[in-house]
């Protein structure tokens, strides 16, 4: 299932969640429904907008963890390091 990022403008937080592309999340309640977590003081009804991404797939057995490092070019693949 595709991974999409969602901004939230009344408190200024990204979130990233998985739906399927035919589905879009129009509120903060609708976002922090799909993404587990309390809404916290946020009104439920306040808009997101679905960022621009490059976009990901993540099976459900698939998890990537970049390690203390992050997730950083530098190794060398890109000529930087």
């Amino acid at each position: 299932m595709p991974s999409y990022d969602y901004y939230c403008a009344a408190n200024g937080r990204t979130l990233e969640v998985r739906h399927s592309i035919n589905d879009a999340l129009q509120n903060w309640g609708q976002l922090c429904l799909q993404a587990e977590i309390e809404q916290g003081n946020t009104p439920p009804e306040s808009p997101v907008k679905r960022l621009i991404s490059g976009g990901g797939y993540l099976s459900s057995s698939e998890r990537f963890d970049p390690g203390p490092g992050g997730s950083s070019c530098c190794g060398g693949g890109c000529g930087c390091g």
